[in-house]
């Protein structure tokens, strides 16, 4: 009888077993941190600080504001009214070619409205070059509760009153409560007052009649009911060896649970020899201090908490609250012995095993993002990180934490080796530059997207690093497409990118009920659309690649290549997406990107049309037919008209 496990790569929860084996009497859990559920006294979460550049900054804002008030939906507001509505700035990224790309979150009466955002391109000058927006706002937002705003200043579809009746704290206890009573806090719990938009599916006018079956996902679009004022609370705990990381939104006026889901995402340079377990004697960059060799590589990242990228020692920290440890030293340059870690001490040979793969997974996904798109680090600026071996004890997990932007790594138990594949620490890091970027919500769609770009990231990882980790290209050949299989003891992947649904979870293509999925099978169709726009799809039915929804010539399509479908794919997550974009609007994006890079009519954006009609978002075009003038646009400014 085959024992089906439910394990997903995660970001903040990383690898999770839907059931867990008790701790071994032979190997005791460290007893977990005394400390409350719920915190007592916390503060609501301060609106986030401006950056740095406030000139600039400001200049961006009035820029965009005066945008705002050219929309048609802004014509019926009065001056006082418009002033209502207004950006705050979120995050700044380095782009290409002296590029500047800055995240702006909405707010309204100086509350932000959850999932509203706009992504700008700005030259050296400050001119702007594009925008992607995702417009929620009351009285702007296409799709809002319509009447603009009353003689009070009050838009339509808002609550009366946007004063809280709870506090702060009686929203955490109620998140706290709703999630896990019993469980211990990892990082202090925080709690935001912000306006939440009720959204709703509805199908288009030309798909009025159209049965569910035959649904594409262009033939729906977001309509926003009504907004709640309600507190952003985000929770990160632990219990019986799992991390329970959750966001939930709570009814500021009612404490009513409104929606949650889990959020589990120096000294001299030498180069050192590393035995790894999945990938034979490798080159790793280490760091010597005297007589002693350390796995810190300043030469890549700067800052972070140990001043450059770094493998440190959790030697079997508990799960609970996992204390990353110090830096692994060695007495040699040499390091590991190539095997599975056999439970007796984490720093001999066989200890620093689990060290050499995590080291060599993070310098091959560092080098193939700063070499091939010159993205640094997982936040664009450079920032260093760190990863923890030897978490706990048998532990069959692997999480990326965005609270300290590092990663935890389990040695394996039941169900798994050691978790330092390639792929497997390309998917955590990815999950990073996912929260530093686009930070898709981590539910319905947005949430299969975010998966997906782990997944995605770890196949070019291992495409990458299998190539010998140099160049500016990536290589065109040498990931399997199948997620975590070198990590399964029963070498069966966790994932399949061209066939999602072999693991009888995961959707092969998008359907209107693709949103009620957990986001590691939602994430199944993007994952296949990515290889179809790759590597291509097969016309004969009885492939496992072959796509019923191309139906134009030829059936078979063609795939771009590695390089050319990575750089359009992460050129759209870092510079189009926001924080709730869908399937229909990933497909929007990236056909903009595939425009910008390689023109409108090239083939590469014909493949992208190809590739997500392969999956059922969009229709299919003819390979050597010219893009129809309506696919032809940018998102220039030209989306606030």
């Amino acid at each position: 009888m085959k024992l089906h496990i439910s394990l997903w790569l995660s970001g903040a929860a990383g690898l999770a077993l839907s059931a867990l084996t008790a701790t071994s009497p032979l190997h005791a859990q460290a007893t977990p941190p005394a400390q409350p559920a719920a915190a007592t006294a916390l503060p609501m979460m301060a609106a986030p600080v401006t950056p740095p550049g406030a000139t600039q900054d400001a200049r961006l804002i009035t820029r965009l504001t005066a945008l705002d008030q050219l929309r048609p939906q802004a014509a019926a507001l009065s001056a006082q009214q418009l002033r209502h509505y207004s950006h705050r700035i979120s995050a700044h990224h380095p782009g290409a070619a002296g590029q500047r790309i800055t995240r702006t979150q909405h707010t309204y009466q100086g509350l932000r409205i959850f999932g509203s955002d706009t992504v700008v391109v700005n030259d050296w000058t400050g001119a702007i070059i594009s925008t992607s927006v995702t417009d929620r706002r009351p009285g702007l937002a296409p799709n809002s509760p319509k009447g603009g705003a009353g003689a009070t200043g009050t838009a339509a579809g808002l609550p009366a009153r946007l004063t809280p009746t709870l506090s702060a704290q009686r929203a955490i206890a109620l998140a706290v409560q709703s999630v896990a009573p019993q469980a211990v806090h990892r990082w202090q719990p925080t709690a935001e007052l912000l306006l939440y938009p009720i959204v709703h599916s509805v199908r288009t006018a030309r798909a009025a009649d159209k049965s569910e079956a035959d649904l594409n996902a262009l033939d729906l679009e977001d309509v926003i009911s009504h907004y709640e004022l309600a507190y952003y609370v985000k929770t990160r705990m632990a219990q019986q060896r799992r991390p329970l990381y959750h966001d939930t939104i709570v009814n500021a006026r009612t404490g009513a649970i409104i929606a949650q889901w889990q959020a589990l995402q120096t000294s001299t340079m030498v180069t050192g020899s590393g035995n790894s377990q999945y990938n034979g004697v490798v080159a790793i960059s280490t760091s010597q201090q005297g007589d002693t060799f350390q796995m810190l590589d300043s030469s890549r990242g700067s800052g972070g908490k140990f001043g450059g990228m770094a493998i440190t020692n959790a030697d079997h920290s508990s799960s609970y609250n996992p204390n990353a440890g110090e830096v692994y030293v060695n007495q040699t340059n040499t390091w590991g012995d190539g095997r599975q870690y056999n439970g007796a001490s984490t720093r001999n040979a066989n200890g620093q095993t689990a060290a050499v793969n995590a080291l060599w997974g993070l310098v091959n996904t560092y080098d193939a993002h700063r070499n091939a798109l010159g993205w640094h680090s997982l936040d664009g600026n450079n920032t260093a990180t760190h990863i923890a071996v030897h978490v706990d004890r048998n532990y069959d997990n692997a999480f990326y934490d965005d609270r300290c932007q590092c990663m935890f790594i389990g040695d394996g138990g039941n169900y798994f080796y050691n978790l330092g594949s390639i792929d497997v620490i390309g998917h955590e890091m990815s999950h990073g530059v996912t929260a530093a970027t686009a930070d898709l919500v981590y539910a319905g769609e947005s949430g299969g997207l975010n998966e997906s770009h782990s997944d995605i990231g770890g196949e070019i990882t291992e495409a990458y690093a299998r190539a010998g980790g140099a160049g500016s290209v990536i290589p065109a050949s040498g990931n399997d497409w199948m997620m975590g299989k070198e990590i399964s003891r029963t070498a069966e992947p966790l994932r399949w990118m061209y066939k999602p649904s072999k693991d009888g979870k995961s959707a092969d293509a998008w359907s209107s009920t693709l949103k009620d999925l957990d986001v590691h099978y939602s994430s199944g169709p993007n994952n296949r659309m990515f290889y179809f726009l790759s590597q291509g799809s097969q016309a004969d039915a009885a492939s496992e690649y072959y796509s019923k929804y191309l139906v134009k010539a030829p059936q078979a399509m063609t795939g771009i290549g590695n390089d050319k479908a990575y750089r359009i794919w992460f050129r759209a997550l870092t510079t189009r997406f926001t924080s709730a974009t869908n399937y229909a609007q990933a497909r929007a994006r990236m056909l903009e990107v595939a425009q910008e890079l390689y023109g409108a009519g090239s083939k590469e954006a014909i493949a992208v049309q190809r590739a997500y009609a392969a999956v059922n978002v969009g229709a299919d075009v003819d390979e050597a037919l010219p893009l129809l003038p309506s696919e032809n646009k940018t998102a220039m400014i030209g989306a606030y008209r």
